[in-house]
């Protein structure tokens, strides 16, 4: 009983010890891969996202805002391309009934 009791209690101390180094690796590489900087709200290297509309079962039409300027883009599975840019005193405002402006 004595040989049980002595290779449980090491095998959760071997169990604990790699739980403790799992936690220990995925710190590190979490503050590996997190950006130096934090993105404050009004940072202008931001990639802010807009819109999106699905216009297929794996594409869609993407809005995003970079440095003031906005993008819109196609996403497919192959790829992304790009369908209209509009510079930064030409960005359009969203709608908030979501229709297209000039049209009722």
């Amino acid at each position: 009983m004595e040989s049980f009791a002595l290779s449980f209690v090491s095998m959760l101390l071997a169990l604990g010890v790699v739980l403790a180094l799992a936690w220990l690796a995925l710190r590190a590489m979490r503050a590996r891969m997190a950006p130096r900087g934090l993105l404050r709200a009004g940072d202008e290297d931001a990639l802010r996202f807009v819109r999106a509309i699905s216009v297929g079962a794996r594409e869609r039409v993407v809005i995003v805002e970079h440095r003031g300027e906005r993008w819109m883009l196609g996403v497919t599975a192959g790829g992304i391309s790009t369908i209209a840019h509009w510079p930064r005193e030409a960005a359009p405002s969203p709608t908030s009934s979501g229709e297209v402006q000039g049209r009722p």
